[in-house]
């Protein structure tokens, strides 16, 4: 799936301009907890997330997410918005909520990109 029909079909917004539209999506994850994306979200995947401050494109950066997709609507800040462009990671707020967003891409075919994570990771200090 194209990045360009994910926006479609989220009703999403694009918030900056310096990205590939047509880029092939082949999954998907949701979080807010930047820990369970560096943990459990596979490369090339695009991210759902509540979370729209600098630290999600900073992590997206370290776990090499395609796109950033903020839900519920989400406006983030000016830096959020300019680190995004400069690093080519398209940002696209969409009205849906994280659960809702991530069935539509799912029922639409889209994969997951997940990985499951053992049970000491609940437990760590």
């Amino acid at each position: 799936m194209k990045l360009n029909e994910i926006v479609q079909k989220l009703n999403g917004k694009v918030l900056h301009s310096k990205i590939n539209l047509d880029a092939e999506v082949k999954g998907a994850g949701g979080a807010d907890l930047m820990s369970d994306v560096l943990a459990s979200i596979q490369p090339q995947a695009i991210l759902l997330t509540g979370l729209c401050n600098p630290q999600v494109v900073r992590t997206a950066m370290m776990a090499d997410v395609l796109a950033i997709v903020l839900v519920r609507g989400k406006t983030p800040p000016v830096e959020t918005v300019q680190l995004a462009e400069k690093e080519h990671i398209p940002l696209i707020s969409t009205p849906f909520g994280m659960f809702e967003a991530c069935g539509i891409l799912y029922q639409a075919g889209l994969s997951c990109l997940e990985r499951p994570v053992s049970d000491q990771d609940c437990f760590a200090s």
